[in-house]
C-alpha cells in the first residue's frame, strides 16, 4: 500500500446504520480491521441505541444522537500515532448498533393442549393463540446476554424462546386463574396482561421487555365443540316434541298432496264435531232445536262422512281419491289388495285389503292363488 492510500485511509469515519430488513435487532458497523479513527461522527437514529465496544470490553451506550469520538477513551489513536506498530493500531474498537423499537404481530400459540380444570365441565384440554410485541430495553444487557459477537442479529434467532416462554407461562396462569371455559372469552384481555406481566422478569433479564401480549382465541377439542353446538341446539329448539309435530307439518306442507290431506282431515273432523255435538244436544244442537218448530227427534242425522285417500307407490303419493274412484281402480288393475293406502285419522299406511272400508272393493275379485299352485 502506498503512502497516498494509507493517508486517505486516515480521513475521518461517518458511523451511522439505516435499516432497512425491518426484522434486524443488532447490526454491528463493520470497519477494516475494526479500527475506527479518532474524531469519527457516530450518528444515532431515534429507535437506535450505538453500543461501543473497545478492547473486547462493552465501553458505553450512546443514544439518539450526533457524537464525535475524540476521548482517549474512545478509539484511543489513529494509526499514525503508533509508528512502532508498523502502521497499525493495536486498539480494536466495534460499534454495534441496537434496534429498540417495537417488532410487533409476532405470533405464539400452545402446540399441545392445556390441561386445566373447569368448575363445570370438569378436566378440559384447551388450545390457544395470539400475538405480541417485543423491544429492547437494554442494549448493553442484550448484547451480553444474548447477542455476543453476532454482526447480525434478527428477531427469528430468539423469536422461538421467546415463544416457548409465554406458552409455558399462559399454561401456568390458565390453570391458577380459574376462569370457566364459557367465560374465558370475555376475559382474553385479563389473561394476556397477566401472562406478559409474568414474563416480564425472565425478558428482563435478557434486556427485553413485551409491551403488548394478546390472546387471540382459546378453544376446546373438536368433540368437545360437538357437544357444546349439540347442547346449544337444543336449548334453542326449547320443547322438542312440539318441535317435531312442527317438523312433520312442514314435511307435508312441501308436497301439494299433503296439504290437501291436511285440509281434507280438517274438513272430516270439523263435521264429526259438530255430529256429535247434535247428537249429544251440545250447544250447537240445542240453538238448531230452538229455531226448528218440530221436535229434535225428528231432525235427521248428519250425513256421514265420505273419507278420501291417498296411494303411496314407488315413493311417491298421489290423490285423494273417492272410494268410488278406487272401486274403478279396483276393477281395472290399477289398485290392488297389497296397494299401501292412507286417509285422515288412520295410523300410518296400511295395505288396502287391511282397511275394512275398502276390503269389499276385492271381494267381487278372486283372491290372488296360494303359493306353490
Amino acid at each position: 500500500m502506498g503512502i497516498f492510500d494509507f493517508l486517505t485511509g486516515e480521513f475521518i469515519d461517518v458511523i451511522h446504520w439505516v435499516d432497512d430488513t425491518r426484522d434486524t435487532m443488532v447490526w454491528r458497523f463493520e470497519r477494516e480491521g475494526h479500527e475506527i479513527k479518532y474524531g469519527a461522527k457516530l450518528t444515532v437514529r431515534e429507535g437506535q441505541a450505538a453500543v461501543f465496544v473497545h478492547e473486547g470490553q462493552l465501553a458505553d451506550v450512546f443514544t439518539p444522537g450526533l457524537y464525535m469520538l475524540e476521548t482517549n477513551n474512545m478509539p484511543v489513536m489513529t494509526t499514525l500515532q503508533h509508528w512502532d506498530h508498523g502502521f497499525k493500531s493495536p486498539f480494536k474498537s466495534e460499534v454495534y448498533f441496537v434496534n429498540t423499537t417495537r417488532f410487533s404481530n409476532l405470533k405464539w400459540g400452545t402446540k399441545n393442549p392445556v390441561i386445566c380444570r373447569d368448575p363445570e365441565f370438569g378436566p378440559v384440554r384447551l388450545r390457544a393463540f395470539g400475538t405480541y410485541t417485543v423491544k429492547v430495553a437494554d442494549p448493553a444487557k442484550f448484547l451480553v446476554e444474548i447477542v455476543g459477537t453476532d454482526g447480525e442479529f434478527t428477531m427469528d434467532e430468539i423469536s422461538f424462546q421467546i415463544r416457548n416462554i409465554i406458552v409455558q407461562e399462559f399454561s401456568r396462569t390458565i390453570a391458577r386463574a380459574g376462569i370457566p371455559v364459557m367465560d374465558m372469552a370475555a376475559n382474553t384481555r385479563e389473561l394476556g396482561q397477566l401472562v406478559a406481566g409474568d414474563i416480564a422478569g425472565t425478558l428482563a433479564g435478557y434486556g427485553l421487555a413485551i409491551p403488548e401480549l394478546y390472546v387471540e382465541n382459546i378453544s376446546l377439542p373438536p368433540a368437545v365443540e360437538q357437544v357444546m353446538d349439540k347442547r346449544t341446539s337444543m336449548g334453542v329448539i326449547g320443547n322438542l316434541n312440539e318441535y317435531m309435530q312442527f317438523q312433520a307439518a312442514e314435511a307435508l306442507g312441501r308436497d301439494g298432496a299433503g296439504a290437501a290431506a291436511i285440509q281434507t282431515g280438517l274438513g272430516a273432523g270439523l263435521g264429526m264435531q259438530i255430529g256429535q255435538q247434535a247428537a249429544q244436544g251440545g250447544p250447537w244442537g240445542a240453538r238448531q232445536v230452538a229455531q226448528s218448530p218440530q221436535p229434535a227427534a225428528l231432525a235427521p242425522p248428519p250425513p256421514p262422512v265420505e273419507h278420501v285417500w291417498h296411494i303411496a307407490e314407488n315413493g311417491a303419493t298421489t290423490g285423494p281419491f273417492s272410494k268410488a274412484k278406487l272401486g274403478r281402480m279396483a276393477a281395472d288393475g290399477t289398485l290392488t289388495r297389497d296397494t299401501f293406502v292412507w286417509t285422515a285419522g288412520q295410523d300410518g299406511w296400511l295395505r288396502a285389503e287391511d282397511v275394512a272400508e275398502l276390503a269389499q272393493l276385492f271381494t267381487v275379485l278372486p283372491p290372488p292363488p296360494p303359493p306353490g299352485v
